[in-house]
């Protein structure tokens, strides 16, 4: 049964997240107030990045069950970690766990224990700024990941599959990125293929749609284009999605169109949820 190898110190797997950092990132997105998207995907990221080092946390440390890359395209495509790991490709979570770049004080709601909520000032890691310059060379990102992607197999060809993140707001400015997108999805290890997984927060409007079966109420041929670049989501995760109220059926594809602050929160929660961890 594909997606089902053990994920462990001794057989880590890797995400790579693909960031689209084009000028059009400065636009605002909807949903909880006002903000710009470069900031809304940072704070995701960086909030899910968190919470995977909480996860794999152990009396001894954090445990190397997963290896990440940052990949921001804008101005220039690259690693997009900021502070101690800028230039670094895929980083052992136990060192991405020790190495944000700063941490910022930010406001959150909690109870305050008669019903009511108040503000609490947290510590907030981050690893990944919000930028958001130049054109988007989305098919040369996506090279860049396959690239990483097939490194990582040739080293470990029995690890759970990897799983690419792309997060974006709009059209390749260099080219189809198809064929980008087919060269990730088409490497194997000896437990299935590699994933893609497509969110796309887009400005054209429309309406919303989370991992959708098909591309037949999506508005334009960037977001089809982007539809028909996802990977079906393998069994476990289609359940994860059920269980948080999504319709998922056979042809259920990692996609996300015209997404909101919380929905973009839910699709790096699902599309990083692996199987059981030892």
């Amino acid at each position: 049964m594909p997606y089902s190898a053990e994920i462990s110190r001794a057989h880590p797997t890797c995400f790579v997240f693909v960031v689209d950092q084009s000028g059009s990132m400065n636009d605002q997105i909807g949903g909880e107030g006002a903000q710009r998207k470069a900031q809304v995907v940072s704070d995701a990221i960086n909030r899910l990045l968190y919470e995977l080092t909480l996860k794999c946390a152990k009396e001894e440390g954090v445990r190397d069950y997963f290896h990440v890359a940052v990949i921001g395209y804008g101005t220039s495509v690259g690693s997009a970690f900021a502070g101690v790991l800028a230039g670094r490709d895929l980083v052992p979570l136990s060192v991405i766990a020790t190495s944000p770049a700063r941490l910022e004080e930010r406001t959150k709601k909690t109870p305050d224990g008669a019903g009511g909520l108040i503000d609490q000032t947290v510590k907030f890691p981050v690893w990944l700024d919000p930028v958001a310059n130049g054109g988007t060379p989305m098919s040369a990102a996506l090279g860049k990941a396959a690239q990483l992607v097939s490194g990582w197999l040739d080293e470990r060809p029995s690890c759970f599959p990897p799983v690419v993140l792309h997060l974006t707001d709009g059209e390749s400015s260099d080219g189809d990125p198809s064929e980008a997108a087919q060269s990730i999805r088409s490497l194997l290890s000896a437990d299935g293929n590699a994933l893609l997984f497509n969110l796309h927060v887009s400005g054209a409007g429309g309406m919303p749609a989370t991992f959708p079966d098909s591309d037949s109420g999506l508005p334009d041929q960037f977001s089809r284009l982007l539809f028909s670049m996802s990977s079906s989501l393998p069994e476990h995760m289609k359940a994860y999605a059920q269980q948080q109220g999504f319709t998922a059926s056979e042809g259920t594809r990692g996609f996300v169109y015209n997404a909101d602050v919380s929905s973009i929160v839910q699709f790096l929660d699902i599309g990083t949820r692996a199987s059981d961890l030892r």
